[in-house]
Order: C-alpha cells, then structure tokens, then sequence
C-alpha cells in the first residue's frame, strides 16, 4: 500500500483528511475512473488522482477530460494542479504525480 513519506516534495492539504484519493494504473478504465471522480467531487467538494508512470498519467488526463464533460451539464468546470509526491510502494520510494482536482470558482 503506498504511504506518504517525508522527502523533498510535501504534500498539499487541498482538503484535509477527507480529501479521497483515486489511485490510477496505465490499464484503468479513463470512464470508469472519470465517473469515480466525479461522484467523490459531488459528494466531498475535492479529489486527489495519484499516479506513477507515464500511462497511468495518460489514463488520468484523460478520466479528468472526460469527468469535466460528466459535470458540465449541472455547471460544474474542473481546475486541477499536479503536484509531486513521494510515497512507499512495497518498501521502495517511488515518485508519483497526484492531480489536485476541485471545482472552479466562478
């Protein structure tokens, strides 16, 4: 299971603890995945996507391209900032991307 560590590249608090974050892999489906995000937008205000790897990014981009097409109809645009992060995967430290997601401000 990945957990944060303490290296150079500190986490920031877009929503506290409650803030849900959505693992994806370069096999994830980018619709199953952009319907996941947007539910947890509806439901906690904010999302994070970790991802390690150049395909687990691509699938993410595309989930969130998709996810803001979900959440146009109710008025709802997304913003999302990357971010690094260094985390454990099976005792190794990896560094992975996370993509902060919220609703945009109007």
């Amino acid at each position: 299971m990945a957990n944060q560590s303490n290296g150079p590249h500190p986490r920031p608090n877009l929503g506290g603890s409650n803030t849900e974050v959505l693992r994806v892999k370069s096999d994830s489906n980018p619709n199953r995945v952009a319907g996941a995000l947007a539910g947890v937008i509806r439901q906690k205000g904010c999302a994070e996507i970790q991802t390690i790897g150049a395909g687990a990014l691509n699938q993410a981009i595309k989930a969130l391209a998709i996810a803001r097409g979900f959440m146009a109809p109710s008025g709802v645009d997304l913003i999302c900032w990357p971010c690094f992060a260094d985390i454990l995967v099976d005792g190794q430290e990896r560094t992975a991307i996370r993509l902060m997601v919220e609703p945009k401000q109007r």
